[in-house]
């Protein structure tokens, strides 16, 4: 098991490719799919590149900005999306800041999620994820 890595810089085409194989299959659901943040900024980054892929399906895929990590899961709703932060803060033995949005019910394209995201993890955690806009705007 593990997640394929992308660029930072391709999150927005990622989340618009899962948008359309979503719609492809006719995956109509409140939930298709789920990008969860996680916050590892307290987590060493030996331990995270050792031991995070194993948590992790060849579907998933992983994005990864500085110590901020984005998590594409299909066929994942909020409740498996729960289930993978618990298993994530066992493996680390300690609280990760987090938040997740799903695809349609909080946004119907990739710029839509990743405002809800930003909203999310600022109302959660008061984590200001302004490089997003980055993501969007593929800017270095």
């Amino acid at each position: 098991m593990a997640g394929v890595s992308f660029s930072f810089y391709n999150f927005s085409a990622l989340v618009n490719l899962n948008i359309g194989i979503a719609d492809r299959l006719d995956e109509n659901r409140s939930e298709s799919f789920t990008i969860l943040f996680c916050d590892f900024s307290k987590i060493p980054q030996s331990l995270i590149d050792t031991n995070l892929p194993s948590l992790l399906r060849t579907s998933d895929s992983i994005v990864h900005f500085e110590h901020y990590y984005f998590f594409v899961m299909p066929y994942t709703d909020r409740y498996g999306t729960g289930i993978v932060k618990r298993m994530i803060e066992e493996l680390f033995a300690a609280p990760i800041p987090a938040a997740e949005v799903c695809y349609p019910s909080n946004g119907e394209n990739a710029a839509e999620l990743l405002e809800a995201l930003h909203v999310e993890a600022k109302k959660l955690h008061r984590i200001d994820l302004d490089c997003l806009y980055s993501a969007v705007n593929k800017e270095p």
